[in-house]
Parts: C-alpha cells; sequence; structure tokens
C-alpha cells in the first residue's frame, strides 16, 4: 500500500503536561482508521497536527506531494453570511454539481430537507453539521479526516454517513481518520483502531469490538492488575460477545477466544433481580400518557407532533426512543415528567415516583460552579446505595472518572465531558426511581461512556433514553421504540435497525409493517400487494433453500476450523496469525450473513 502522510517524533506540551511524545506513524492507502481514548488526551490535537492545521512543538509531519486532504473540525468554521447553497457548492450553477451522481447522493443524504437558500447563521446546529459535512465529502479527497462528526447527527444521519465511507473509495484506494465517541459507527466504518493516551498511540487491528477484545487480551497476557477500567473493558466484552437481543442479524462478534476471558463475568444486569428492586420502590404504577395528541407550539397550521398516542412505563422498564429531528423525543420526555400539558390526554402519574431528567443542556451546574465536583454530591448525600452496593460520595465520583485530582476541580473549570458525568451523578444521588436521559452521550469519550453503562446497569428504577447512539441504546435499554414524524409512536421489535427499515421505507414511499403500526405511502391500510408467487417461483425458492442449507453447512465446518486455530495461536500469543484468522473470520460471518438474508428471502416467498 502507498504511503500517504505521516508524522515523525511528534511532540505536543501544554504547561506542564505533555499531551503527544515522540510519536511516529502515518497513513497508507486503504485505511480506515478510528481514534478511541479518554478526553482531554490529544485525539483532536493528533489529527489537527496530521491535517497540517497546527504545528507540534517538536517533530514534522510529512505527505506525499499529491495528496488532497480533508478536515472536518468539531467547532463551526462556516460563514454565517453565506446561504446554504454557497457554503456547499461556492458560486456553481444548479446543472453543474447536479450532473455529478455522487454529489446528488450526498446532497440527499445530509441536506435535502434544508432551506437551500437560507443563511447558514439561521441553521440549527445539526443543520450546520450537515452543511459542513456536505461540503467536505461533495470534494476529491485522498484522505479525510473528521472530528465527531456524529455530534449532532440523529440515527439516519450516522447510518447513511456510515454507508458514504464504506463505499467512497475501493478498499486499496484513499483513507480516512475518525475521532468519534459513536462505537456502533466506529464498529461499521473503521478496520484499525489507534488507542490514544497518556502521550502514546497504541494500534490495533479492527473497529471497536476487536479492538476492546485486543486490549483485555493485551492487558492479561501483560499480567497487568485486575484494575476497575479492565473490568469494564471485559463487562463490555462480554455484552458484545452475547449480542444485543434487539437486533435482527446475528452480531458480527464472533470471536470463540474470548471465551476464556469472560466466562466469569456476569451478564450485564440482572433484569430479575432490578425488576423485583424497581417494583419494591415505584408500586405497581409508574407513568402512563393515555390517548394524548399535543399539536405543534407556536404554529397554527393545526398539525400534530402527538396524535391520539399511549405510552404506559412498567416499573423497572428499560426504553429507548430514537425518531428523526422535531419528531418530538425531547418533548414526550417533558410530556411524562409533566413539564407540559397535552392538548388532549392526560397524565397517569404513581404515587410513589420520583422523576429524574438530563437534559441536553448543562445549566443545571450554573448553581453550583464554584462549588469543587466532591462538594456537590456530598451535600446531597456522604453515602449512596446503587444496585444493592454501598458507595462514598468519593467511590460514587470517580467511578465515573473524576480522579482524586479532579475531585477538588471547581464545576466552573470542568470540560463539557466532565460536566455531563457531574450532571449525571448529581441526578443519581438525588436518588430518583424514574431517570430520563436527553442525548446522554454527548461529549463523553467511549471510556467513560463504558463508566456511564456499569452505573446504569446496576441502578433500579425505569429508565428511558433518547439518543441517536445505537449502540448506547442497545447496550442500556431493553426494548426501543420510535418517533417518525406522524404523530404516532411506533414499538421497534427489530430494534434501530427495523426503525432504519421503516425510515426507508417511507422515504420511498412504499409500505412496511412494524410495531404492529403501518406505515404506508397514503397513510391508509395496507393494500394487497397481489395474487402471490408462481408456482414456477415456488419451485426455485425450495431448490435455493436446497442450496442455501448445503452452502451455510460448509460455512460452519469452515467456521469451527477457524476458532480452533484461533484458540491455538491464543495459546502461542501468535497475534499476527490471530490477526489473520480475525479477517478471514469476519469474511467467513459476511459471506453467512449474506446467504441467511437469501435463506430469510426464499423462505418468505413459500410462506414459510
Amino acid at each position: 500500500m502507498a504511503h500517504l502522510l505521516g508524522g515523525e517524533n511528534l511532540t505536543v506540551s501544554y504547561a506542564t503536561r505533555t499531551v503527544l511524545d515522540g510519536l511516529t506513524l502515518g497513513l497508507e492507502e486503504g485505511d480506515r482508521i478510528g481514534m478511541v481514548g479518554r478526553n482531554g488526551d490529544g485525539k483532536s490535537t493528533l489529527m489537527r497536527l496530521l491535517a497540517l492545521r497546527s504545528t507540534p512543538d517538536s517533530g514534522r509531519v510529512t505527505k506525499r506531494g499529491d495528496v488532497n486532504i480533508g478536515y472536518l473540525d468539531q467547532s463551526d468554521v462556516l460563514d454565517g453570511d453565506l446561504t446554504v447553497g454557497a457554503a456547499i457548492v461556492g458560486d456553481q450553477a444548479d446543472y453543474e454539481w447536479a450532473r455529478n451522481p455522487r454529489i446528488r447522493e450526498i446532497m440527499g443524504g445530509l441536506v435535502s430537507d434544508v432551506d437551500w437558500h437560507a443563511n447558514v447563521h439561521a441553521l440549527s446546529g445539526g443543520q450546520k453539521r450537515r452543511v459542513a459535512l456536505a461540503k467536505l465529502l461533495i470534494e476529491d479527497h485522498d484522505v479525510i479526516m473528521l472530528d465527531e462528526p456524529t455530534n449532532h447527527l440523529d440515527v439516519e444521519g450516522v447510518a447513511w454517513l456510515a454507508r458514504h465511507l464504506k463505499s467512497r473509495w475501493r478498499a486499496n484506494q484513499g483513507a480516512f481518520l475518525v475521532v468519534t465517541h459513536d462505537r456502533w459507527f466506529l464498529d461499521e466504518v473503521c478496520t484499525k483502531t489507534w488507542e490514544v493516551h497518556d502521550g502514546i498511540v497504541d494500534p490495533f487491528d479492527g473497529g471497536y469490538a476487536a479492538y476492546v477484545l485486543a486490549r483485555a487480551e493485551r492487558d492479561r497476557m501483560a499480567s497487568v492488575v485486575e484494575s476497575k477500567r479492565q473490568q469494564l473493558v471485559k463487562k463490555e466484552l462480554a455484552w458484545l460477545r452475547r449480542g444485543a437481543p434487539a437486533r435482527t442479524s446475528k452480531p458480527k462478534f464472533r470471536i470463540e477466544a474470548a471465551n476464556a476471558l469472560i466466562e466469569d463475568v456476569p451478564a450485564p444486569r440482572d433484569s430479575m433481580a432490578l425488576s423485583k428492586m424497581a417494583t419494591a420502590r415505584l408500586g405497581k404504577d409508574v407513568l402512563d400518557l393515555e390517548n394524548v395528541s399535543l399539536n405543534f407550539r407556536g404554529g397554527d397550521d393545526g398539525r400534530k407532533l402527538f396524535d391520539n398516542i399511549t405510552l404506559r412505563l412498567a416499573p423497572g422498564e428499560r426504553l429507548g426512543l430514537v425518531g428523526v429531528n422535531g419528531a418530538g423525543k425531547t418533548t414526550l420526555l417533558k410530556l411524562l415528567n409533566g413539564e407540559i400539558t397535552p392538548d388532549a390526554g392526560k397524565l397517569k402519574r404513581g404515587k410513589t415516583v420520583v422523576t429524574a431528567v438530563l437534559t441536553q443542556e448543562v445549566k443545571e451546574l450554573d448553581d453550583v460552579a464554584d462549588l469543587r465536583v466532591i462538594e456537590v454530591i456530598e451535600r446531597e448525600k456522604r453515602s449512596f446505595s446503587v444496585g444493592g452496593r454501598e458507595f462514598t460520595a468519593g467511590q460514587l465520583v470517580e467511578q465515573l472518572g473524576f480522579t482524586n485530582q479532579k475531585q477538588w476541580t471547581p464545576v466552573k473549570d470542568l470540560s463539557g465531558g466532565e460536566r455531563r458525568r457531574l450532571q449525571l451523578l448529581r441526578l443519581l444521588v438525588g436518588e430518583p426511581n424514574v431517570l430520563m436521559l436527553d442525548e446522554p452521550t454527548n461529549d463523553l469519550d467511549t471510556d467513560t461512556l463504558a463508566a456511564v453503562e456499569d452505573v446504569l446497569d446496576g441502578w433500579p428504577g425505569t429508565l428511558v433514553v433518547v439518543s441517536h447512539d445505537r449502540y448506547l441504546l442497545e447496550r442500556v435499554t431493553d426494548h426501543q421504540m420510535a418517533l417518525l414524524g406522524d404523530g404516532k409512536l411506533r414499538g421497534l421489535p427489530g430494534g434501530v435497525d427495523q426503525y432504519l427499515e421503516l425510515r426507508e421505507a417511507a422515504l420511498a414511499g412504499s409500505t412496511v409493517t412494524g410495531g404492529g403500526n403501518p406505515v404506508t405511502s397514503g397513510g391508509g391500510a395496507l393494500a394487497d400487494t397481489g395474487t402471490g408467487p408462481s408456482e414456477a417461483e415456488k419451485r426455485e425458492a425450495r431448490k435455493a433453500l436446497n442450496r442455501i442449507e448445503r452452502q451455510l453447512k460448509k460455512l460452519d465446518q469452515q467456521e469451527k476450523k477457524l476458532h480452533d486455530d484461533m484458540v491455538k495461536s491464543t495459546e502461542k500469543s501468535d497475534f499476527d496469525a490471530l490477526a489473520e484468522l480475525n479477517k478471514q473470520l469476519k469474511d467467513l460471518a459476511d459471506e453467512k450473513d449474506a446467504l441467511e438474508l437469501e435463506w430469510l428471502e426464499s423462505s418468505e416467498l413459500l410462506g414459510d
């Protein structure tokens, strides 16, 4: 593979702290790299250096002469006085850029619902992000660097971006480097992972799931003492190995060599025990929205944000909410919390219900800005019970990443991610029994997200999560529901994948059933699609089933052999062989997924 760019002996220091310490690394043709690490450990700094947007204290960055680098900053860098069209395509006429199918596809995927003639400064944060992404992606770059590209994108936008990056270049062409806390996105698009920590970068083969395995294996092989961080890694690894129950397809993470690491790790949550504890704290009645309707606020067109919806929350229920921007996810939380009165219908609230809401803002900490972190928590209580375990204020604060030194930092000096963590802690120590989280992953790194999930695993109460982070939704909630912008609330037995299918069908004007509620192009009942398959088509389907089953048996045998070889390689500590076997296993898993989908299609044709 041809070399594109690289850094030699890169060092960056701030005051007395060295963020990057003598790094040497590079990008080659075909690299698809995700960067992970704690907030403040230098991920964005390293990306800016490699993108030639800043200079190191020592060392240098070099690139091949003809390499073109595209870079998406975390901050808003668009000219607010430009129109959306001018910000994206400059002074090109519509017929010039519209001739290019790639540009049309990018426009359709990112800015189809944005007013082309509106000024950029009038856009929402999410719209500005999509305009900046569109401007970058329509250009021809050899290397694309994206710093938190999924911020402000909804589930659908994140899925579109993943598809685009996977198909933008051929396998051995181009390269991208991405910093994101979205672990599903990392797993979907990346083939390598760089972990930035303590001034260095550790490279790993594979996406997020493979990185979790490799990191746990690295620590085990080095005989590292079991630490809190490793326990979180092992717990997350155990969940990855089991696969999310909500997913309709089999999980990609099929590495049997991980069994030795996780055989003593219990399930993330004891759902039965938590349900009993929640019932004891809440009683039978929690929060019920009954036949609720609500018109759009500030509008006079009579459109309904919610149209006769009913939602009943049970003790210990863990519900995830997804939906298009503007569909009312945050408003639904406000209805449940009694902050908004519906135009029709009612909210029934159990007598013992105590709610807490984590909002998207962090203004709730303004009243304690001059206090230190530990003082904020100790003002509530000095000891706490979480999931049957007793914690001092210091222990609870430390569990969410506040070290002894950080515990004495004034709130006003905390970073955005640290303020977010403290905001969640402050809610938890108030001992609510209904917790509602609105986009809780904002500003949090992957390690902190794992710590938050660990705390929520042992929290006995009813949980409602609004998030575009599908990894988090599948990790901490037991089922999901969707707001599709039509005033209805739909169940998603197939999880986030089903939501994306419903959205795709709605945009295409086709008909799909979901959660017991039909989505139709005209809003009416499901139509009769015809007389069904012919006998000839059924015969072909039966032949296909027989062929696919034979192929699947062969693949099962190959998979078993690969698993055996991986165990042997693990015992020999032959990581090069392990990486190659892992790649073969992934290719085989992709082949099996394609065959299983073909089998399902043939089976449905026969009505089996």
